[in-house]
């Protein structure tokens, strides 16, 4: 495969198309697998089959170190850019093992049952809001964007008040048209906001996350401030975009099939099988996930040598027939638990217990207190954002 031609290879990212990311043609050897040539000019291999993705994510002979030679970036980033400390999406084991032991007690899923209260609160606060808005409201504004920042600010120990702050570094951050230095300019100041949170914490902890792992971990050397730091940017940035994202998107999905959020509504035992069709069908990572061959190694049958840099679409993945039949379409009675919309193998999203907990109360109470809920604009005029993790600017609705 390494000998493939590099004539006729096309762009990537693709971009996204609506609701269809899904696939333009590309150079491919037709069993799932080609090469596209990304934004810093280097080639790369696109894998889009769901049993191909699966062996390559769990696969030792990948890295996830964007610093390692040969990385396939799809966005240039600022000169001389190190790998932030704390940065676990970009480890490698031993040390990628080491951190997300420390996370992952905090995000089981019996640690987040007694946050269900708070989050149900906190749903119906927002929808309360979204009414007193007028109509037609922007979801995205008075919903899909709060609900999650308030929940992971409370999880965190981040103050919400701070909440435009840090939403404007994510939005800048996860815009492809941001230039790199100021994307990087934009993680060192909410890097330097978080350590100064990191560091009232040390002095005066309170029942969160940054607390705890501040009084019971940096006081045995098992991290330190800048890892801390690293880690509580990433548990913020993810824990309210992705969501956020998610349920704008998973709204107008619904509205947009009427028939099958009848049945949601009339049987809300389905709310968990909704949320997992949701989650595959939309798949908002959209450039999938990038890796490096530490080795020469085959996935699939198809030859790799190290320094040769992959992309695993995940909603390519999850749209393969192989897996789910008709897989375009949108239902609800299909049972996609083998989707990987977050992810698979040792990265695989820590925080998936938490996002589940927060669609499945959001969505449940959002189409119970407004049966009458509606799209105000045509789907077609429905804007998205033109960014890393895909969903809409704005959605206008009236109930």
């Amino acid at each position: 495969m390494t000998g493939m031609l590099e004539t006729n290879v096309p762009s990537y990212p693709f971009g996204n198309d609506g609701l269809d990311p899904l696939l333009p043609h590309f150079a491919e050897n037709g069993d799932g697998v080609g090469q596209v040539r990304l934004p810093t000019g280097q080639l790369a291999f696109l894998f889009t089959r769901h049993d191909h993705i699966r062996e390559l994510l769990r696969s030792p002979d990948f890295s996830s170190d964007f610093t390692r030679p040969g990385f396939p970036l799809i966005r240039p980033l600022a000169e001389d850019m190190p790998r932030p400390d704390g940065s676990l999406i970009r480890m490698d084991p031993p040390e990628h093992t080491k951190f997300r032991r420390l996370l992952t007690p905090e995000f089981m899923i019996k640690n987040m049952r007694p946050l269900e209260p708070l989050i149900r609160q906190t749903v119906v606060d927002a929808i309360e809001r979204l009414r007193a808005a007028g109509q037609p409201a922007d979801l995205v504004e008075h919903f899909a964007l709060p609900v999650p920042s308030m929940v992971i600010c409370h999880l965190l120990g981040v103050p919400y008040a701070d909440h435009d702050y840090f939403q404007e570094c994510s939005r800048t951050l996860l815009a492809w048209k941001t230039p790199p230095e100021q994307a990087r300019a934009a993680i060192e100041d909410l890097r330097a906001y978080l350590a100064g949170l990191v560091d009232k914490r040390m002095r005066e902890p309170g029942d969160d996350l940054i607390s705890r792992l501040a009084t019971e971990r940096l006081a045995t050397g098992e991290l330190t401030v800048d890892e801390l730091v690293g880690l509580s940017t990433l548990l913020l940035i993810a824990g309210h975009e992705t969501t956020s994202n998610m349920l704008g998107l998973s709204t107008m999905v619904l509205l947009q099939h009427p028939d099958q959020l009848r049945q949601l509504r009339e049987r809300p035992e389905l709310v968990d099988d909704t949320v997992e069709e949701l989650l595959r069908y939309l798949t908002i990572v959209r450039t999938g996930l990038t890796r490096v061959a530490v080795n020469d190694t085959v996935v699939g049958g198809h030859a790799l040598k190290a320094g040769d840099g992959v992309i695993a679409l995940l909603s390519a993945a999850n749209r393969d027939s192989d897996v789910f039949r008709e897989g375009e379409e949108f239902d609800l009675h299909r049972g996609s638990h083998q989707h990987m919309a977050f992810g698979f193998g040792i990265h695989q999203c820590i925080g998936q217990p938490l996002a589940r907990a927060e669609l499945r109360i959001a969505l449940g109470e959002l189409f119970t207190r407004l049966p009458a809920l509606a799209l105000a604009v045509d789907p077609a005029d429905v804007e998205y954002r033109d960014a890393v993790v895909f969903g809409v600017q704005r959605l206008p609705v009236t109930w």
